[in-house]
């Protein structure tokens, strides 16, 4: 045997486990994702989790076929083919709209369950929240609503603050909704805002260096996978600019941001897998609402707000779900 068929044949030995368990009586489920394992692990848990209460358990009596696109949501279309191929008895897409859509893309018939999208209807994802109608339900973060509310308590926080800028994605369907809440809210409050977009690293550093030659006093950033994965950038750059800034997400404040409020993302994770469990059971897609998360957290660092020298109003400090010391 020459080298070249050795090569051959071990690769296709190490594609057969792949096939075999399509094949086999234990159900696969698909787990699509636009970012990576590393800044998601405490949502896979509450996956597998939500999957336990439906007695379901990962490499007992289920298999979970991980595809993650690691920040490059131009690989979704073909991780989501790859699986519908094998075929999956339930496609997960979480990390936000892009993956749901290219899941939709991928098949119309294989059920979809979302960990979150903004507003599934307007989205065209389904029908409705009560009955979807189509191959796909899951869970609404209304994250384009609770950006107005961000606006609102940066402002509370920093009520002298001549500019506030925005920060955004242009690569998320659900930027226009968050900007037109920010809008609202800043027009409102008489206030002036600056928006920037980026859409990888590169574009972040670039944000950062035109808010300071803005002279931003405060900085929203927007509801979007790529930030969470970009968190340890995002916060060192908002230190290094010593720039009061609210996030989506109590993680970033756990690690040093100022302010976050945001829906609590487990929970989302958690409930996609009762309903993944759910469909393995029998039920359609079609006939499970949509359900809005209700768990909403706002977040404060009282030792980074010293840092940069705020004193947070006793009201907002009253509000906080959660304050770090």
């Amino acid at each position: 045997m020459t080298r070249r068929e050795f090569v051959r044949l071990i690769g296709g030995l190490a594609a057969w486990p792949m096939v075999a368990r399509a094949q086999q009586s234990t159900p696969v489920i698909g787990f699509l994702h636009s970012q990576s394992l590393a800044e998601y692990e405490n949502s896979v848990a509450a996956f597998r989790e939500g999957l336990g209460e439906l007695n379901f358990i990962e490499g007992k009596n289920v298999i979970i076929d991980y595809r993650w696109a690691e920040g490059h949501p131009d690989r979704l279309a073909r991780l989501a083919s790859d699986l519908v191929s094998i075929p999956v008895a339930v496609l997960v897409a979480g990390g936000g709209n892009l993956s749901v859509l290219a899941a939709l893309e991928a098949t119309k018939t294989i059920p979809i369950v979302f960990p979150g999208t903004d507003d599934p209807v307007k989205l065209g994802v389904v029908d409705s929240f009560n009955r979807p109608g189509g191959n796909a339900t899951g869970v609404s973060l209304f994250n384009s609503v609770l950006a107005g509310k961000r606006f609102d308590l940066l402002h509370t926080l920093l009520p002298k603050a001549m500019l506030i800028a925005v920060l955004l994605n242009p690569k998320n369907p659900n930027t226009p909704g968050q900007l037109k809440e920010i809008e609202e809210a800043a027009r409102s409050r008489n206030q002036s805002i600056h928006v920037l977009y980026a859409g990888n690293g590169n574009d972040i550093d670039a944000a950062f260096a035109m808010l300071s030659e803005k002279r931003a006093d405060a900085l929203i950033i927007g509801a979007d996978p790529l930030y969470q994965s970009n968190r340890a950038q995002l916060l060192r750059l908002a230190a290094r600019h010593s720039l009061p800034t609210i996030y989506f997400q109590r993680e970033f404040v756990v690690a040093g941001g100022l302010i976050s409020y945001g829906v609590y993302f487990p929970d989302a994770y958690r409930q996609a897998g009762r309903y993944a469990g759910r469909i393995l059971k029998g039920e359609k897609a079609a006939d499970l609402p949509v359900v809005q998360l209700t768990r909403i957290e706002l977040t404060i660092n009282l030792k980074t707000a010293k840092a940069l020298g705020l004193d947070v109003p006793a009201t907002l400090v009253a509000l906080a779900d959660e304050v770090i010391e």
